[in-house]
């Protein structure tokens, strides 16, 4: 054998060695940065108190893993039943409130004679509350009752179902008060649009959205404000009579209305739209 083949083979299997040990010290090192799940085949017990400690700790979104996990790995039982129940708190504290929905839905569906039935509708209700305060909402202050009430109001059927099916239930006091509060979102969104329409001179426009609020949302915190906007828009539809029953219902009920002394209403300076962080006001913020 030649000396230069013996140097070809050398050459030929030092590169084996190499590719080798290139090979086997890719795949260890793989196999140290693969992700595994270290959730995976704990005890549904285990995984549970593990969760429940996150959301003590305010760490909704590790709790949230973990309870999703526990839902993956055991679909059955009484652990999975309230872990779906946790789930759709913890997202409701991230604020992923379609997943939250999504959810809840799933365990009514699932679950429909729950223990805590009453609670997920009364959960679902406070998601849907707040489904549409984006951050521009918060650090802006736009008005909500300006936005599109759609979830507002579905939150208020999810508070009602609460006190309808479940008026014994813990829930049903705050369920009540927060539909209050969501009917005087309601009433101001009306009196907000009454007063755009009575800022234009479109004096039936707005003598009949004022109506509509005090048929719709009777003893709302607005309801002053729209026989107010009656008794102006009577007066410039020259109807003296109606114009001075409205100014007596408000005289009653609220003697120191800005109205009865002129002074109502007080739009907001036109110039003040130009500012970005101005938030939003109306006539009835300077009441």
């Amino acid at each position: 054998m030649t000396p230069r083949i013996t140097a070809f083979r050398r050459l030929v299997l030092l590169s084996l060695v190499v590719a080798l040990v290139a090979t086997t010290g890719c795949a260890r090192i793989k196999g140290a940065f693969k992700d595994k799940d270290e959730n995976e085949g704990v005890p549904v017990e285990e995984l549970y108190d593990k969760a429940h400690a996150s959301m003590r700790g305010g760490n909704w979104n590790n709790a949230e893993i973990v309870f999703r996990r526990l839902v993956a790995q055991y679909p059955y039982g009484p652990y999975t039943e309230q872990a779906l129940v946790e789930t759709a708190y913890a997202q409701y504290k991230r604020g992923n409130n379609e997943e939250a929905i999504s959810t809840i839905d799933r365990f009514l569906r699932t679950y429909p004679t729950h223990r805590n039935t009453a609670y997920m509708y009364y959960l679902r209700g406070l998601v849907n509350s707040n489904r549409d305060t984006v951050f521009l909402q918060r650090v802006w202050k736009l008005d909500a009752s300006r936005r599109d009430l759609a979830t507002p109001n579905q939150a208020y059927a999810d508070f009602a179902r609460v006190i309808e099916y479940f008026p014994n239930s813990r829930y049903a006091e705050d369920a009540r008060q927060r539909m209050v509060a969501l009917r005087n979102l309601f009433a101001r969104h009306e009196a907000d649009v009454a007063l755009y329409y009575l800022r234009r001179s479109a004096w039936v426009a707005a003598a009949t959205r004022a109506t509509y609020l005090l048929e719709t949302y009777p003893q709302s915190e607005f309801q002053n404000d729209a026989v107010a906007v009656l008794a102006a828009s009577y007066t410039e539809l020259g109807n003296d009579t109606l114009a001075a029953d409205a100014r007596r219902v408000l005289q009653q009920n609220q003697p120191d209305h800005p109205y009865l002394s002129g002074n109502w209403p007080d739009y907001p300076w036109t110039i003040r739209r130009l500012n970005p962080f101005a938030g939003e006001k109306s006539a009835i913020d300077n009441d």
